[in-house]
């Protein structure tokens, strides 16, 4: 007779439960520990539970561009809002559009919302355009620009990458003619050369000849820029608006709290597309914080083509502006040709620093916004409705408590053990998303989570049905354990993919708090699967060696009387008649 196999366990065999078991209690304590440890001890609400903010913002296209409000640009802008909200760990921010031209944002009450506030609406329009001339922010009563060969210091472009410095206020220097002159001159010319020359200047023969008369748009901007009063907030903001990338224009830049210079600027060499990847850092060498950023390809070669160009100007034609929303950051001199990469130094600290880089990394907005409304949402209504939730959740609860107790008996013990490690494995791992992936627990999340007890429930009670249906086989407990366990966690299986499966599409497809639910109940499904494996099936089998199980107690929820168990099969021995001696 052929011995059986040392690997193949038999049909009916014994488990080893306390394997199991060790296991989830392991994690059990890990994810607790790490809870403690994160100090996020509660999970993270949305603002329907916490309060928060809501901000309209509405569309506004540059004149003679109105087709540009439509559906594909407004998606693009819901993407990048929500981008740039979530990269600052604002848990749940919810950017969605309402009609053709508006955008509402939800953010949840939290420590990064002022800060998402002053982003949402920030169109990042980033260029790189070269400096034409630049004065003191005052409104002038001639055209002026910082001449050639100004002895203010400016700050440099370091040989790793642009660098922008504090910006220096320029002291004109020339007559009001001359800044004249040479304004001009910058305009028609990406290398202007001051004259000192009156605006007609006597020829060969002694016979004046006037000066050419500039083009209107030449002289419109001339004007523009002396009027231009950088100490007026309306009049900066207007400044560059609605002017296109390829348009010399003006700008302003703040030097110093309170302190502003005008610039004059040529059209964009680079722009914000060209950027790959920008943060906000901390200089160790010079002790500020600066952005740094990284070129596409394309963006390389435009930024080393026009840092050549400037390398072989004079000041201030050797200066290049970097302008963020028609403002100008910073306006370093170039000396030398770059590639590579940039920075953007001034006055920031560390939240503007990175506050920039986060806005440059995932890019400008492709339309103007203007904030309609900011509405402050309070918890009161959502913690009303909270309440009524989970009340509902305690009665259905308890309700299927009474349903174990009442049907089970002995059995509702296990069922209402696994129904605890399932909580508790939920709740922890909730507060641990938040902090980690931004997950915050809004009312759709806590009904998903409702839901998922009667799918929990479900598990047991096909697993318990399963046992007694072995019992009435006239199979005793521990054996009806081992053989009902592989035709219980088939179905366990295939329903719980079902739920994820649905669950996993409901996220896919939908928007908003509906994917709360969705995720809740995904999560929750997995953590079934988890419970009835390592918790519920070994717990099972330790029972099954009890005397109160085992022997089917009536209050066991196993008596086989109660079940209508048949009689235990026995073999009997077929009787032989006697034979003597010698037959044998």
């Amino acid at each position: 007779m052929a011995a059986p196999k040392k690997g193949r366990r038999p049909a009916g065999g014994q488990s080893r439960p306390g394997r199991a078991l060790a296991i989830i209690l392991i994690a059990m304590v890990a994810l607790t520990g790490g809870m403690f440890w994160s100090g996020h001890t509660t999970p993270r609400l949305g603002i329907d539970l916490a309060g928060g903010t809501s901000i309209t913002l509405k569309a506004k296209a540059d004149p003679g561009q109105e087709s540009a409000v439509n559906e594909t640009n407004m998606n693009t802008a819901v993407g990048i809002i929500e981008r740039r909200v979530n990269g600052l760990g604002v848990s749940e921010a919810e950017v969605q559009t309402q009609g053709r031209e508006n955008i509402i944002v939800n953010i949840p009450r939290g420590t990064n919302e002022k800060q998402a506030r002053e982003q949402v609406g920030t169109t990042a329009q980033l260029y790189f355009r070269p400096v034409l001339a630049v004065t003191n922010g005052a409104p002038q009563a001639a055209p002026s620009a910082t001449p050639s060969g100004s002895p203010s210091a400016k700050p440099s472009a370091s040989a790793t990458g642009a660098t922008a410095g504090e910006k220096k206020s320029a002291t004109p220097t020339a007559t009001a003619s001359t800044q004249g002159r040479a304004l001009t001159e910058a305009l028609k010319a990406p290398s202007p050369t001051p004259t000192t020359s009156a605006s007609a200047k006597p020829t060969a023969t002694g016979t004046p000849q006037a000066t050419p008369k500039p083009d209107p748009a030449t002289a419109a901007l001339e004007q523009k820029f002396t009027a231009l009063n950088c100490l007026d907030p309306k009049q900066r903001t207007a400044a560059g608006q609605g002017v296109k990338a390829e348009q010399p224009t003006v700008a302003c830049g703040e030097d110093a709290p309170g302190v502003w210079s005008k610039y004059l600027l040529g059209p964009a060499e680079v722009g914000g597309r060209d950027v790959d990847d920008a943060k906000g850092v901390l200089d160790q060498q010079r002790g500020m914080w600066i952005v740094t950023m990284d070129f596409t390809d394309a963006g390389a070669k435009k930024f080393q083509a026009i840092t050549s160009k400037l390398s072989a100007q004079t000041d201030p034609q050797n200066r290049f502006a970097i302008v963020l929303d028609g403002e100008v950051v910073s306006a370093p001199s170039v000396r030398q040709t770059l590639s590579a990469s940039a920075e953007i130094s001034g006055n920031f600290n560390q939240q503007s620093a990175q506050d920039l880089g986060n806005i440059l990394s995932y890019g400008a907005l492709p339309l103007t916004f203007e904030t309609q409304s900011v509405d402050t949402v309070t918890a009161a209504l959502g913690g009303d409705q909270l309440e009524a939730g989970l009340i509902a959740g305690a009665i259905g609860l308890a309700l299927v408590i009474i349903y174990l107790v009442a049907y089970y008996r002995g059995l509702s013990l296990i069922a209402i053990l696994s129904l605890g490690v399932s909580a508790l494995l939920t709740y922890v791992i909730m507060a641990l998303l938040g902090p980690a992936i931004g997950f915050a627990l809004n009312l759709p999340a806590v009904c998903g989570a409702i839901v998922a007890i009667g799918i929990t429930a479900d598990s047991f009670i096909v697993y318990f049905e399963r046992i007694r249906d072995e019992l009435r086989e006239g199979r005793t407990l521990r054996p009806a354990v081992e053989r009902a366990w592989p035709r219980a966690r088939r179905t366990i299986l295939v329903s719980d993919f079902v739920s994820f499966l649905a669950a996993a599409v409901l996220f896919i497809v939908t928007v908003g708090k509906v994917q709360g639910f969705a995720f809740t109940l995904g999560l929750t499904t997995l953590l079934d699967i988890v419970v009835v494996f390592l918790f519920t099936k070994p717990v099972m089998t330790l029972l099954a060696r009890t005397k109160f199980f085992g022997n089917g107690h009536p209050w066991s929820g196993l008596d086989p009387k109660r079940l209508g168990a048949k009689p235990p099969l026995r073999r009997t021995r077929r009787a032989h008649a006697p034979v003597d001696a010698k037959e044998a």
